[in-house]
């Protein structure tokens, strides 16, 4: 009987077959090397395959005899788990590293970000030396404890920043605390939707649902230590800058959230969010430095229809779903076909007597093996035991839902059927995805016209299929695609037709145009926020600073939100670090401080705008919430992951005003 030395673990032959059954022989090859130093790993025999599938074939191209071999040398090294041999790889054989195990050459310019994400470089923000100011001087007030507000404060403390974090829930998560419809969960893998320096070893799903996502970032939040930290049942009425002291008066109030740990409003009252209470006592807190976290999907789109007060069942939107709502034997409106409509519809099918689907426009879904999937017990022992296989593991799925869709989503000038797609590439994964819908919808071919979408693909957010079409195809399932007139008491009008439903979710989205302006914030000379980001139109330089608003940071904001792929959680990262160095800049310059010039912001949209004109996201043929009135597109970033990386390493003095006194503001 053989057994692993893992402290307090002993496995049986059976039990390492298992294990290693379930490997991903791409990253085990990687281990093998780390673990052993030896350069064979790294020979052609045991290069794995160039994959571009999403995902990827966890034999990774080898053939039996060698996925035997891998095995084999796996089950020798698993028995005594020795320390790992390569530890610490140069950046010079960290790219070799990176394509060996991707099968093709990784661009130099990948280097640094990657060794920084997988932790072989991992990015520190020290205190400056030199620094003119001590980290009490910046003390800083982060609104909202979801995954960027947290990562924040991470990095807050590594600075010896003080800081103060309010959140209007009970509990920390943010979009992942608030939204609880059926069915909930991430679409972009977890193993990479999670931070990189607390990796989470124990996903039981390949996509999470969201009480696991919810649960990873509570334990993380008792982990960093952070909880005591933060104001909770606390939401911000309004922010002034104070010119004479350079601060800001940030005036909040109790939020009172309920017994689910939110603050108790009607989610179908298309009121403002959290509405104010007459005569609700304030308070003023101060901060040199004001950081709002709200992020993107926070304040649901409360669709209005004519008659909507006149129902005589619930309405809900899938942001505020009721813990107490059961839909079983109910029938139900579910309208929208976006995202939150995909994962509940499926989920819900079996309880609902009825489900009628409204549909606007159809959208593209991509078939994925794993959404569904458990990761198997042998996977999590090698996440958790096995060094360098969570991270040789998170760089595959970075790389396959990073960059590498943004250049096959770009116009292609001599490409003859502008209208159906981009490029020769992007008509092929048309191609794919229509085959895919043709196929699910066998069994009900009427529903194919009105599901197949006339634009391209990619120009709206990308679904993954939950079972969506299989579901479209249930006899107690309709999809209606005429114009809503409006609501009725006993139901949903649409064309000449009365649906009557029981329960009506609204599965509308988000509205992401107004950001913190909704906040009420007012910078220099009593200009607010709201009115530089008028007609929809925010913009920010990097997406996180606004001329004439010393001192404010915009975490998730304008044109930051990854439409091509990638992690929200990674771009929480990429922004803390950012903050982090502005904070230092300020110490080192002794500025109380800092604006960002305004020619720098409208450069940087000039650029923004430029970029998304060859890009899908401006076709005309796609209506979409990236895109405002105005056809600015303002919500997806039009550069690759690397490019924003880069950007955002080193913050440039010279792109700020700073001032170290009142007196010396120009």
């Amino acid at each position: 009987m053989m057994a692993a030395m893992v402290p307090g673990t002993e496995l049986g032959a059976e039990q390492l077959d298992d294990i290693l059954a379930a490997a991903d022989l791409r990253t085990l090859v990687m281990c093998l090397y780390h673990h052993t130093g030896d350069q064979v790993w790294l020979s052609d025999r045991y290069a794995p395959k160039r994959d571009v599938k999403l995902v990827a074939d966890p034999d990774a191209g080898f053939g039996s005899d060698k996925q035997a071999e891998i095995r084999d040398a796996a089950r020798a090294l698993l028995v005594d788990l020795p320390e790992p041999v390569v530890t610490d790889p140069d950046p010079e054989e960290f790219r070799r590293l990176m394509g060996f195990c991707l099968g093709e050459d990784v661009p130099e310019e990948y280097v640094p970000m990657m060794m920084a994400d997988l932790g072989f470089d991992p990015v520190r923000v020290p205190w400056p030396d030199e620094a003119r100011l001590a980290p009490a001087d910046v003390d800083t007030l982060i609104i909202g404890a979801g995954a960027s507000g947290m990562g924040l404060a991470t990095r807050l403390d590594e600075l010896g920043v003080s800081y103060t974090m309010v959140e209007k829930n009970a509990e920390v998560g943010g979009t992942w605390f608030e939204n609880r419809y059926p069915g909930c969960g991430v679409d972009t893998p977890n193993h990479f939707y999670s931070y990189s320096f607390a990796p989470n070893p124990s996903w039981t799903y390949y996509f999470s649902p969201r009480e696991e996502l919810q649960a990873y970032l509570a334990r993380c939040a008792d982990e960093f230590g952070v909880r005591s930290r933060i104001r909770f049942g606390t939401e911000v009425v309004a922010a002034r800058w104070d010119e004479q002291t350079a601060r800001w008066r940030v005036t909040v109030r109790p939020s009172h959230p309920g017994p689910d740990g939110r603050p108790s409003r009607d989610p179908g009252d298309g009121e403002p969010e959290w509405a104010p209470t007459d005569g609700e006592q304030t308070e003023e807190l101060t901060a040199r430095v004001l950081v709002s976290a709200t992020g993107h999907f926070n304040q649901p789109m409360a669709a209005r229809f004519a008659g909507d007060e006149t129902f005589g069942g619930r309405i809900v939107h899938t942001a505020r779903w009721p813990d107490d709502l059961d839909v079983t034997g109910k029938r139900v409106a579910v309208i929208g076909t976006g995202a939150s409509s995909v994962q509940l519809v499926p989920t819900i099918a079996e309880q609902a007597a009825h489900i009628t689907v409204f549909q606007r426009t159809p959208q593209w879904v991509r078939p994925t093996e794993d959404y569904n999937s458990p990761v198997p017990p042998g996977s999590r022992w090698l996440f958790e035991n096995l060094a360098f296989y969570g991270r040789w593991y998170r760089f595959a799925q970075f790389w396959r839902y990073g960059d590498g869709l943004l250049r096959f989503l770009r116009r292609d000038p001599d490409w003859p059927h502008p209208e159906r797609a981009m490029n020769r590439i992007n008509d092929r994964h048309r191609q794919e995805m229509e085959d895919h819908i043709r196929s699910e919808l066998a069994a009900c071919p009427e529903l194919i016209d009105q599901c197949v979408p006339h634009y391209p693909p990619f120009g709206k957010r990308i679904l993954l299929d939950n079972d969506w079409y299989k579901t479209l195809c249930r006899a107690d399932v309709d999809l209606a695609t005429d114009p809503i007139v409006g609501f009725e008491p006993t139901g949903v009008r649409a064309g000449g037709d009365l649906h009557e439903v029981d329960v009506i979710v609204l599965a509308t989205g988000f509205t992401v145009t107004t950001l913190a302006a909704r906040l009420d914030i007012t910078g220099r000379n009593g200009v607010t926020l709201a009115a530089d980001w008028a007609d929809d139109n925010p913009t920010a330089y990097l997406g996180m600073t606004v001329p004439g608003f010393p001192n404010l940071f915009v975490m998730y904001g304008p044109n930051t939100n990854l439409g091509h792929g990638g992690s929200g959680i990674w771009v929480g990262e990429i922004q803390a670090c950012y903050i982090a160095n502005c904070l230092a800049m300020m110490a080192r310059h002794g500025w109380l401080a800092m604006e960002v010039k305004a020619e720098r912001r409208d450069t940087y949209t000039e650029q923004i705008d430029a970029a998304h004109a060859e890009l899908i996201w401006t076709h005309p043929g796609t209506t979409t919430y990236y895109r405002n009135a105005n056809g600015q597109v303002r919500s997806p970033m039009p550069f690759r992951m690397v490019d924003y990386w880069h950007l955002t390493r080193h913050p440039d003095a010279d792109d700020f005003v700073g001032c170290g006194s009142t007196e010396e503001r120009s």
